[in-house]
């Protein structure tokens, strides 16, 4: 059971309440990628259309909602990883996994920082999973050669991670898909030459 379905679960029989208590994961979800770990949970609520009282009715704290929207998303993650392991293909499997996981990065702020930074939010054992799907993806990849054996595992989430830049650099404006070229100019970096 997902940690947004443990929340569900735990407060509200009622039709209406699980209708709101949805309604404020997919603003919880929505509000971390724009604003970040961060969020209020006033500014949660009203994203919803519910109102305070209601947000603390049907969750039992904001840092609970938070928790179990970000962990939610890492196991996706995770999920990304595990099925980038089924791919025939290591090397195809990989970049695969490397372009989603860059994406989401990219894409929600929250995620990024709770990925890449010390957050308040307790997410000790879905990062060490994901970890380890990495090292898994990694492994896999220099055992079929498709990968440059010189690398050690553990330096691939960073490389992966400095794709993403700010909106300038040196005075030179980003494109709208620089963290794709970017990814591109690493996995060529990271892929075993013939």
């Amino acid at each position: 059971m997902s940690a947004v379905e443990r929340l569900l679960s735990e407060d509200a029989p009622r039709a209406d309440a699980q209708r709101n208590v949805r309604r404020l994961v997919v603003a919880a979800r929505e509000a971390v990628a724009e604003v970040g770990v961060g969020v209020t949970a006033h500014e949660i609520a009203r994203r919803a259309g519910v109102g305070i009282g209601t947000f603390y009715r049907r969750v039992p704290s904001r840092e609970a909602l938070l928790q179990a929207v970000v962990e939610d998303t890492i196991y996706e993650i995770v999920e990304l990883a595990r099925q980038a392991l089924q791919d025939p293909d290591p090397w195809h499997g990989f970049r695969t996994f490397a372009v989603d996981f860059v994406q989401l990065r990219a894409m929600s702020c929250g995620i990024n920082e709770a990925l890449g930074t010390d957050c308040a939010l307790t997410l000790d054992q879905p990062l060490a999973d994901l970890r380890e799907q990495i090292r898994l993806l990694v492994e896999r990849c220099q055992q079929a050669g498709a990968m440059r054996e010189d690398v050690p595992w553990q330096d691939v989430p960073f490389a992966l991670t400095s794709v993403m830049t700010g909106n300038r650099t040196i005075g030179l404006p980003a494109a709208d898909d620089q963290w794709r070229r970017n990814l591109r100019i690493v996995l060529a970096g990271l892929r075993a030459t013939a």
